[in-house]
């Protein structure tokens, strides 16, 4: 796909960072020790091996626990093979995508770790390698992320843009169904954010619909986690945002079996405070801290921002309630657990 085509609908602040992300990775190869010779098939596979291991980390320990080890594999072996080889070529097409994986990674570490501004650069860059690699389908995956970092940051509507620019490109010459579910799911979020129902509600259907066409054997490695622990998460999260407390439990409960099976803690920490938050609007104080809990002990196991600040939302909510004895015992062991949240959290 063309520049232009690519980042077409890309609004939220990818046009003004796609300059400076562009000059950061020349100024980057430019300090690079030249590599010798030609990338081999097999060192393409050994790269896409190593991002299988992070992705596997950042999924099960979450996106602070290994970014700065990434990084530096990314510097050291990956950057140079990219001075080295030309993307037009079979063998540098692949190690272009191979590195926008990890770029995209990284960005998702980055993310999960609440640093949005770092986050949104490794994905730019990401995708400026997914276009030169010619990955439509890498592509959309990186609009899915920015879409949901958009969501999360306060920029529904260009979140909304940023998942129908994804869709566009599948639609146009991507493959993975997987990709076109989880697009469907974050645009969902930020109509949900939005305030509408209607759309978020048609949006989740969609995904669902997608994802039953899915064939995960010929889904690419970044696509494994798009998987019934994550997508329904992400619909608990939006009939949560709905107030509709009866759907965001239903999901939920779906998500945190799922994230159980796996000994996902991060998706399964989210998937409780999702519960958890359905109970409070449903006035269910046991319910709600019994969830609250369960989130806040997983939580302690992995490096998330995200999961620390959704139990941190279920403090604030549940404070005052602390008459209850189990939101009372939720509140001492969440402060307890996750001491970072500091003072201002502390029942």
């Amino acid at each position: 796909m063309e520049r232009r085509t690519f980042l077409s609908s890309a609004l939220f602040s990818v046009a003004a960072s796609v300059a400076p992300s562009r000059d950061w990775l020349l100024a980057t190869l430019d300090e690079a020790t030249t590599a010798t010779g030609k990338i081999s098939t097999e060192q393409v596979q050994a790269i896409r091996r190593t991002f299988g291991v992070f992705q596997e980390l950042d999924v099960m320990r979450g996106g602070g626990h290994a970014r700065e080890q990434l990084a530096s594999y990314l510097t050291s072996h990956v950057v140079p093979l990219l001075k080295s080889n030309d993307p037009e070529t079979p063998n540098g097409a692949a190690l272009y995508e191979a590195a926008a994986e990890q770029l995209y990674l990284l960005g998702w570490m980055a993310f999960d770790n609440g640093e949005h501004a770092l986050a949104q650069r490794y994905l730019i860059q990401s995708l400026r390698l997914a276009e030169a690699a010619g990955s439509p389908d890498l592509g959309a995956h990186v609009l899915a992320g920015l879409s949901d970092q958009a969501t999360l940051t306060g920029e529904p509507e260009q979140a909304v843009q940023l998942a129908k620019a994804g869709r566009a490109g599948l639609l146009a010459k991507g493959n993975s169904t997987a990709c076109l579910a989880d697009l469907y799911a974050l645009q969902a979020r930020a109509e949900a954010a939005m305030g509408d129902g209607k759309a978020a509600a048609k949006s989740v259907h969609l995904s669902e619909t997608a994802f039953e066409n899915v064939s995960v054997e010929n889904e690419p490695e970044w696509a494994r986690f798009i998987d019934p622990a994550y997508l329904n998460g992400e619909h608990a999260h939006t009939f949560r945002d709905l107030e509709r407390s009866e759907e965001a439990a239903h999901f939920a409960g779906l998500s945190i079996a799922e994230s159980e099976r796996q000994n996902r803690a991060r998706r399964g920490s989210m998937a409780q405070a999702a519960l958890a938050r359905a109970a409070i609007n449903s006035h269910d104080l046991e319910a709600a801290a019994s969830a609250g809990m369960a989130a806040a002990k997983l939580a302690a196991t992995v490096k998330s921002s995200r999961s620390v600040e959704a139990v941190a939302d279920l403090r604030a909510r549940l404070r005052s309630h602390s008459e209850s004895p189990a939101v009372k015992d939720f509140l001492d062991v969440s402060g307890a657990l996750l001491p970072s949240m500091g003072p201002a959290h502390n029942s």
